[in-house]
């Protein structure tokens, strides 16, 4: 028992564990939003007992290895970039849409206008805007090190996880707006267009957990950090509802419109507007599951890309964690028919052939690296929270992630970036 252990250090594959000194009663269960927050108790528990399997007690190495990293790193800000978006302020988030390339350049036309789609292939030139980098390394950074707080009882995690969080959200000198008026803008045109909005929409819920994580008890952590967080996720929250972008982006059939969906019910559910979170989990029953996934489980939107592998397991983490979110609220999608016959089970099924046996196996479109390991993550969802034994069973015979099989610490699907989308 955890109070048998008193102030005793755990050791944990080489790594100590700050003590628990009271019982089980005494681990706080984070009210998350995506990720099952009783699953994170769990296994916090299991590392400081030692009880713990070793696929844990390796993920946990390896989350500590990444936040030790991150804790030299950052923190990171959108005012960085050296650009500055049109509308004059740095405050503004800024990127350039990656898969549009300069058309034929003259010296009556430098700069090669009209720019052109080449779909899934990137083009560099986007890089020289910072903001998009910065995002991902910043939240996948919060994520990491709210989570070594979490298992570890380290303050040094906490206090870098919430620097990171109020230079990113709450500081004015260096906050983003909360709006996406300039994200993935394409050089040469004035349209305006919705597909910016994937920039936050495919790794924001990884902060919300990330700070309902530290609102359990880290250290530092303040009531006017909340405070200020729901402020900016309401203000973000309407932008992403009412923007002429955000109206585009839910219109959006594609992995599109399922991202934006689990963004915006995952900041419903941290302001606590409830309601609203049950309100668009419900809708993609029909909006999405019916219109997006066949019978037989396949994804015709995604599989007609140039890269469909990438992208139908990437839909599958915008609905993935929309189930996860409907978990949490007592509605599952998970088993969820549509009336031609479609569901999400059988859309991750379908992908199991290719995880196992490779792009031998996968009849559509792949120009980029055929990375079977993507598939990981949503079969541990697919079992652990729908029972889906062939998931299950398919995921012994799937290669293991390059960053290692997170999922024992972090028990929520994650997003594929990059490739940039």
């Amino acid at each position: 028992m955890i109070g048998q252990l008193g102030a005793a250090l755990v050791t944990t594959v080489g790594l100590i564990l700050a003590p628990l000194t009271h019982d089980a009663a005494s681990v706080k269960t984070p009210h998350t939003v995506v990720m099952d927050g009783h699953a994170l108790a769990s296994v916090k528990i299991q590392l400081v007992t030692g009880t713990a399997s070793k696929a844990t007690r390796t993920a946990y190495a390896a989350l500590i290895k990444t936040a030790d990293a991150d804790l030299k790193t950052g923190p990171w800000s959108v005012t960085d970039k050296p650009q500055t978006p049109p509308s004059g302020d740095k405050h503004d988030y800024m990127s350039q849409a990656p898969y549009w390339w300069a058309g034929t350049k003259t010296p009556d036309n430098p700069q090669g206008c009209p720019y052109v789609n080449k779909d899934g292939q990137r083009n560099p030139e986007a890089d020289a805007i910072t903001d998009h980098t910065y995002r991902m390394v910043a939240w996948d950074a919060i994520r990491d090190l709210a989570l070594a707080w979490y298992y570890s009882g380290d303050p040094k995690y906490a206090a870098r996880a919430e620097l990171d969080i109020r230079t990113w959200f709450l500081n004015p000198a260096t906050a983003m707006n909360p709006n996406l008026n300039f994200a993935q803008i394409i050089p040469c045109s004035t349209k305006i267009s919705g597909t910016g909005i994937i920039d936050s929409s495919q790794s924001l819920t990884q902060v919300l957990d990330a700070v309902t994580v530290l609102e359990s008890g880290a250290p530092g952590w303040k009531g006017q950090d909340s405070t200020g967080l729901k402020a900016w996720f309401g203000k973000f929250l309407t932008w992403m509802q009412t923007s002429p972008q955000a109206k585009l982006e839910l219109a959006a059939t594609n992995n599109h419109g399922s991202f934006i969906d689990q963004q915006n019910a995952a900041m419903a559910v941290y302001i606590g507007n409830t309601k609203l979170a049950r309100s668009i989990v419900e809708s993609v029953k029909l909006n999405r599951i019916d219109k997006q996934i066949k019978p037989d489980g396949s994804q015709p939107l995604e599989l007609s890309r140039t890269m469909s592998w990438h992208y139908a397991n990437f839909n599958l983490v915008a609905l993935g964690r929309l189930a996860e979110i409907g978990h949490n609220l007592g509605i599952d999608l998970w088993h969820y028919t549509s009336p031609s016959g479609g569901n999400l089970l059988k859309a991750v099924d379908f992908l199991i052939p290719a995880a196992e046996k490779g792009q031998s196996v996968w009849p559509y479109q792949q120009i980029n690296v055929f990375d079977q390991s993507i598939a990981v993550d949503i079969f541990h969802a697919a079992k652990d929270q729908a029972g889906d034994k062939a998931a299950g069973a398919a995921i012994a015979r799937t290669p293991v992630p390059a960053l290692g099989d997170n999922w024992p610490i972090r028990p929520g699907v994650t997003s594929l970036d990059p490739p940039l989308k």
